[in-house]
C-alpha cells in the first residue's frame, strides 16, 4: 500500500526548506562561511557567490573580494577553454555537447554563458539554461547565464572572479561562452588556457569578413553544423581555414592550430575537439608556457581591477556627480569643448 504524505510530512519538508535558506543567508552574510560552502562544492552557495561578485553594491563587493580571497588559488589542473562565433552557429548546442561528453568522462564542467545585452532597455535573456536542457540536468554541470553589459567582447564584467570560484567549488573544466557579435574578443582570451573559434560553412564566403584578430588569437577553429547538405560546404572551408591560418605569424608557444569539423546536434566530432584541447594542454603545461600564461593574465587582471576602480570611484566622488551634468549641459549648447570639461571634471576628482 502507498503510503500518502501527511500533513506532518509537509510540515516537516517546509521547516527543513526554511532552515536551509536560514543557513544560506546567514553565510552570505559572512563572507568566510560562504567561501567555505563554496569549496564544499555547494551549488547554491557558488551562485550566491558570484551574484556578490557581480553586484554593484559597495558592500556586496567588499564582500566579494574576501570570497575571492579564500577560494583563489583553492584548484590546481583546471582547464579554461573560450568558445566565441557569431550568433546562428549553433554555440548553445555545441558547448551542451562537449559538456556531455566531458562528464560522461567524469569531468565537472561549469558554463559561464554570456548574454547579449538589449541597447534600448538594458535587459537580457539569459536563456542558456533553456538552450541547453540537457547538461543542465546533468550533476557534474553548472551553468550560470550572466548579462554581457556594456563589456567589450561580450564578457560579463566579473568573468574572471566567477571562474576562481567556479574552480573552488571543484570544477576542473571552465566553458566561457561569449556573445560573439562583432566586439573584440579579446577580454575572453585574456583569462582562458585555449580559445576556440566556432564558425559556421554555407554562409557565404567563408574566408570574407574574418577578423584578422581574432584568427590569430584562436588556438582551433571548428566548423560546426558539418551534416546532411552542408557537410560538404564544411569539409571545403576546413581546408581554407587550414590554408588561412598558414599564412598567420607562428604563436609565441610554437602552437599551429587546427581545423575540425563537428555535428553539435548529432554529437559528431566532439571527442575530437577535446582530444585536441587536451593535447594542447598537455604540452604548453610540459613546456611551462601555459603557467607562464596565467601569470601574465594575473596581471593583467590586476591592471583591469586598477581601471575599473579609478573608473568608479570617479563617478561616486560627489564633486564630479555635482559638477558632470552642469558640464555635459554646457558641452550640449557648444558653451564648452568635451575636451575641457573633461579637464575640469578630472580635476574634481583628485
Amino acid at each position: 500500500m502507498d503510503k500518502t504524505p501527511s500533513n506532518a510530512d509537509d510540515f516537516n519538508t517546509n521547516r527543513e526548506a526554511i532552515a536551509r535558506i536560514r543557513q544560506l543567508r546567514k553565510a552570505a552574510a559572512n563572507p568566510e562561511e560562504l567561501a567555505r560552502k563554496i569549496k564544499e562544492g555547494d551549488r547554491v552557495a557558488l551562485s550566491r557567490g558570484i551574484t556578490l561578485i557581480e553586484s554593484r553594491n559597495n558592500e556586496h563587493r567588499e564582500k566579494a573580494r574576501l570570497i575571492i580571497e579564500k577560494c583563489i588559488g583553492a584548484a590546481t589542473g583546471t582547464v579554461r577553454i573560450g568558445i566565441t562565433g557569431v550568433p546562428g552557429v549553433g554555440k548553445s548546442t555545441f558547448i551542451e555537447s562537449l559538456g556531455k561528453h566531458l562528464t560522461e568522462q567524469g569531468h565537472r564542467v561549469a558554463v559561464l554563458a554570456v548574454d547579449p545585452t538589449s541597447g534600448v532597455s538594458g535587459g537580457s535573456i539569459l536563456g542558456d539554461k533553456t538552450r541547453m536542457q540537457q547538461l543542465v540536468l546533468e550533476s557534474n554541470a553548472f551553468i550560470r547565464p550572466s548579462p554581457a553589459g556594456d563589456s567589450l567582447g561580450g564578457v560579463a564584467r566579473k568573468t574572471r572572479e566567477a571562474i576562481i570560484l567556479c574552480e573552488a567549488a571543484g570544477f576542473d573544466v571552465i566553458i566561457i561562452e561569449t556573445v560573439g557579435v562583432g566586439q573584440s574578443e579579446t577580454a575572453v582570451h585574456s583569462m582562458v588556457d585555449f580559445f576556440l573559434l566556432l564558425k559556421l560553412a554555407g554562409a557565404g564566403d567563408e574566408l570574407q569578413g574574418i577578423k584578422r584578430g581574432i584568427m590569430e588569437m584562436a588556438d582551433g577553429v571548428v566548423i560546426n553544423k558539418a551534416d546532411g547538405d552542408n557537410l560538404k560546404r564544411a569539409q571545403k572551408a576546413r581546408v581554407e581555414f587550414k590554408r588561412a591560418l598558414h599564412l598567420f605569424p607562428p604563436k609565441d608557444n610554437g602552437w599551429t592550430p587546427e581545423v575540425l569539423t563537428t555535428s553539435a546536434l548529432k554529437h559528431e566530432g566532439i571527442t575530437e575537439v577535446w582530444d585536441l584541447i587536451r593535447k594542447y594542454v598537455e604540452e604548453n603545461q610540459k613546456s611551462g608556457w601555459l603557467q607562464s600564461k596565467r601569470a601574465g593574465q594575473n596581471r593583467q587582471w590586476v591592471l583591469q581591477t586598477i581601471d575599473e576602480q579609478l573608473k568608479l570611484r570617479f563617478y561616486q566622488d560627489p564633486a564630479v556627480k555635482a559638477a558632470l551634468e552642469e558640464q555635459l549641459r554646457l558641452v550640449e549648447t557648444h558653451q564648452t569643448s568635451p575636451i575641457t570639461a573633461a579637464h575640469i571634471l578630472l580635476d574634481l576628482s583628485r
